[in-house]
């Protein structure tokens, strides 16, 4: 057999270095980048101070700015949106108000509640009370988001809305639009653990998991053991009980359709009441313009929903 000639050992080793200082080091420092900045990279919020003094103006309905403090001493602003409704003073609108469904929503992981006027406006219309609260660092509220303190104040909006304002549970249609999807499967399957669940779950363009829109967004990166907020809602939603819609758009480019279809696929077939799960699916919708492609199909579906769900939610 042939020695090899150890003069071309230098040589080999040089390629190999040459190849490390091109390609494997640069790569490392990027995965590095992404692990230190990821979350800079998931939450993208859009700050407005002015969103609780200057609440928005949604035509037939009254936004009325409110605020309650975390466990850890940090104020969060919200809105609650309700059907104008003509009357001689506040407290007979507001007890009119009585016995009709409230959305909890939560946004996706850009913009403000400011940005969601038309999704509040198809609500309303539908007769039903909504109550969007920004994420920690959005709009008007100070902190920095993360997966657990978005949950922490999930629950915490919750515990508001049912005891302090009173809210009986079968009355929250809890919402969740893209990166919101998470949040509300989230807090829906953990109410439903309690014995408390929301009277519903309404889901629209959110993923199966964080990790895989990241891996699919980024298949050069080790996404899955990369991410720290990971929102594994396909692990959670078996838990939850309460009636589901998922909606998504076919032309979903941020969100593939495939991983709105395998949420859905992973939820129980029907809620505890006997009430079947409903996937709509948008033919024409991307992500972003859902309310602007097919207003009236999510509409129509909502209202749908809200006619199947128990007579509890909407008794006085």
């Amino acid at each position: 057999m042939a020695t090899p000639d150890p003069r071309q050992r230098p040589w080999a080793r040089r390629v190999t270095g040459a190849l490390l200082v091109s390609f494997v080091v640069p790569y490392l420092a990027v995965i590095l980048l992404v692990a230190m900045f990821q979350r800079s990279l998931i939450y993208h919020p859009g700050r407005d101070a002015s969103l609780s003094e200057n609440p928005a103006q949604i035509p037939g309905a009254r936004v009325e700015p409110v605020k309650f403090r975390t466990a850890d001493n940090l104020d969060l602003h919200d809105w609650h949106i309700s059907r104008q409704v003509t009357g001689p003073d506040d407290n007979q609108e507001r007890n009119r108000t009585i016995g009709k469904p409230v959305f909890l929503y939560f946004c996706g992981n850009s913009g403000n509640r400011g940005h969601r006027l038309e999704e509040f406006t198809m609500l309303t219309c539908l007769d039903a009370d909504v109550v969007c609260c920004d994420y920690r660092g959005f709009g008007d509220n100070a902190g920095s988001p993360s997966e657990e303190t978005i949950a922490s104040d999930a629950r915490f909006i919750w515990q508001h809305l049912t005891r302090e304002r009173h809210i009986d549970p079968r009355r929250i249609i809890i919402f969740g639009e893209s990166l919101g999807g998470g949040v509300a499967t989230r807090l829906a399957a953990e109410m439903s653990a309690r014995g408390t669940p929301p009277g519903g779950l309404v889901l629209r363009s959110t993923f199966s998991r964080l990790t895989d829109a990241a891996a699919w967004h980024f298949p050069w990166l080790p996404a899955r053991w990369l991410l720290v907020d990971r929102y594994p809602s396909v692990d959670r939603i078996p838990q939850v009980t309460c009636p589901l819609l998922c909606i998504h758009g076919r032309r979903d480019t941020i969100v593939p359709l495939e991983m709105g279809e395998r949420l859905f696929a992973a939820a129980p077939e029907a809620s505890s009441q006997g009430t079947r799960k409903r996937l709509l699916i948008l033919e024409t919708a991307d992500h972003n313009d859902v309310m602007f492609v097919a207003p009236d199909a999510v509409a129509h579906a909502v209202e749908q929903f809200l006619d199947d769900i128990d007579p509890p939610i909407v008794a006085q």
